[in-house]
Formats: structure tokens, C-alpha cells, sequence
């Protein structure tokens, strides 16, 4: 049986306890800790595509595949486009999205573009880039529905290799495409990320059209 003096020594023991607890949840070097923890989280998803990375760099050996007709790339040999290629010597804004024929993407994402391409021009922007993971007929074959591929160049990422070494791919099995990207836009100068931005989820359009990138060159 607990003695008076015994539960009154129990009792100060748990306040000290208490207050201990408290004061180091509140100290600026746990605040400080744990912020750095949350931006590290969010660095590590994001860490290959920042402002100054070099985005040939940060998908070594990774190449897209530029949309055509199917008889077309049975002429190419079913050849690819290295990274250096699009980005080396060149002013280039990059968007990318979760695939050919889906709503935002064909109704908001690309047109912002596709509309704004005299005032990209005026800022020196060499070419405008959409990339999606999807094979480059299927892309082709949409490009050519909405009307774009005369202002834009359309690639593919038939196996989501871009985007995973960029840490953008997305597993979008939820809405039967698999896996996927996020939507996403960058401006690449010489290889170098100038700018970048990526929707907090998939379905949003609100950082990445047109408006946003020709505000960031």
C-alpha cells in the first residue's frame, strides 16, 4: 500500500517529469531539429530537380523518345533522343504531365502554351517541351488531336526513367494509368534548372501552366 509520502514523492516526480518534457519540446534546438527533418523530407523527393541542378546530370544516360507515327519510327529505327541533345546550348522551358488524352492535361495544361508561344519567343526561349509517360505514338497521335505539335515538341517517357531519376514519377493506379508523373514545369538553361515547379497533387493546375514559368525567366 502506497504511504502518503510516497505518493506526494511520486506525484513531484511526474510534475518534474512533466515539465522537462515541456520545456524541451518548446526549445528553439528541437523546433530547429525538427523543422530541418520536414525540409529534408521534402528535399530527399524533390533533391535531383532544383534551381542549379544539372538535369542531364541528374538522369545519366536517360534518353526520350520524340512523338511519331508508328511508320516513322520503324524508319528511325526506333532511335532516341539524348538529354544533351534537347538542353545543351539551349533556352528551354520543360513541362511535363500525367498522360496523352487525360482531362487537365489536354484541356488546360498544354493550350496554356500552345497560347502563349510569341511571348516565349520574345523572351528567347529555343523550344517548349512536353513530356509525358506514355510511348511516343501515343503522344504523337495526341498532340495531333489538340492541334499542338506544330508549337511544341512532344516527347515521350515510355518507361518513366526521366522522371524517376528526377524523383517526379507518380504511381497513378487509383485512376487506372499506372505509373505515372507529377505535373510538373522547369525552365533549363544549358542543362542548368532555372526554375521549377510541381502541383501538390496530379489533378491541380495551379503553379504549372504558362503564366507561372514566363514570370520565373
Amino acid at each position: 500500500i502506497e504511504t502518503n509520502q510516497e505518493a506526494e514523492t511520486r506525484s513531484h516526480f511526474q510534475t518534474a517529469m512533466a515539465m522537462s518534457i515541456l520545456k524541451l519540446r518548446n526549445s528553439p534546438a528541437l523546433r530547429s531539429a525538427a523543422s530541418s527533418a520536414r525540409i529534408g523530407v521534402l528535399s530527399r523527393a524533390f533533391s535531383k530537380l532544383s534551381e542549379g541542378t544539372d538535369i542531364t546530370s541528374a538522369a545519366p544516360g536517360v534518353s526520350l523518345q520524340k512523338a511519331r507515327s508508328w511508320d516513322e519510327g520503324v524508319s528511325s529505327k526506333f532511335s532516341t533522343t539524348p538529354l544533351s541533345d534537347i538542353f545543351k546550348g539551349k533556352k528551354v522551358v520543360i513541362f511535363g504531365l500525367p498522360g496523352a488524352y487525360t482531362g487537365v492535361c489536354s484541356q488546360q495544361h498544354v493550350p496554356s502554351y500552345k497560347s502563349h508561344m510569341d511571348k516565349f519567343k520574345a523572351k528567347g526561349i529555343d523550344s517548349i517541351i512536353c513530356v509525358s509517360v506514355n510511348d511516343p505514338y501515343t503522344i504523337n497521335g495526341w498532340a495531333e488531336k489538340i492541334g499542338a505539335k506544330d508549337a511544341i515538341e512532344f516527347y515521350g517517357d515510355f518507361d518513366g526513367k526521366f522522371h524517376k531519376s528526377l524523383g517526379l514519377d507518380k504511381d497513378l493506379s487509383a485512376a487506372l494509368l499506372g505509373p505515372r508523373s507529377e505535373r510538373w514545369s522547369a525552365y533549363v538553361e544549358d542543362g542548368k534548372v532555372k526554375a521549377v515547379n510541381v502541383e501538390e497533387a496530379p489533378s491541380d493546375f495551379k503553379v504549372t501552366g504558362a503564366e507561372v514559368i514566363l514570370g520565373q525567366i
